[in-house]
């Protein structure tokens, strides 16, 4: 189901769009591009963690019918440790609706503070599931079906905020339209390579 859900909680943004739908709407559209940024990374990170909990209970159910559990067992418990930040970041402050109101009182300031939660959240969560999905990919490989192990190329750093927020106070919040594009499109990319994996992780699981 998490796998099947992908299109519901990965949302795609397209940056001139929204950035048109914005001006014409004298900034109300801004409004929905502050919610859309805050609930796709929190929905995309709990489906995940779904995905990848199941991903793992499969491999374990395996690993105890080939009598490989002990051989496994310590990459079985790194990958709970990693799962464990992704079940914990569930419970960080990131309701969609209520960051829009505070967009709504805050304006600038919020979504400043909104881009520099999204961002670390981004690189987190992408260094833990990325832990994750490279033990799968042995772990499946050892039980003799074939996963992709993840690109180490696709982590990135946090963003460098004192700069940022400089800049675009100097710039009269010029700048914060290129943070903006940033903040739509490194998780665009994100979603689009988790994807890559979970459709290899869904091909080893139907040929299992």
């Amino acid at each position: 189901m998490a796998y099947q859900q992908r299109h519901e909680s990965d949302y795609i943004f397209a940056f001139w769009t929204a950035l048109g739908w914005t001006i014409l709407t004298v900034g109300i559209y801004g409004l929905y591009v502050v919610y859309q940024l805050v609930r796709r990374m929190r929905d995309h990170n709990r489906r995940r963690l779904e995905l990848l909990e199941g991903a793992t209970a499969y491999a374990w159910e395996r690993a105890e019918r080939q009598g490989l559990t002990e051989e496994l067992r310590p990459a079985f418990e790194r990958i709970a440790g990693n799962l464990a930040v992704l079940r914990n970041m569930t419970t960080d402050f990131r309701d969609p609706a209520i960051w829009t109101v505070l967009a709504v009182i805050g304006s600038g300031i919020v979504n400043i503070v909104v881009y520099v939660l999204l961002d670390g959240d981004l690189v987190k969560h992408d260094y833990h599931e990325g832990a994750v999905e490279s033990d799968l990919a042995a772990i499946y490989g050892r039980l003799g079906l074939s996963v992709p192990a993840p690109d180490p190329g696709r982590l990135k750093g946090r963003h460098n905020y004192v700069g940022r927020i400089v800049a675009t106070v100097l710039t009269c919040g010029i700048y914060g339209l290129w943070w903006l594009y940033d903040v739509m499109n490194e998780p665009n990319r994100h979603f689009e390579q988790n994807w890559a994996w979970e459709d290899g992780l869904a091909r080893a699981v139907q040929s299992g």
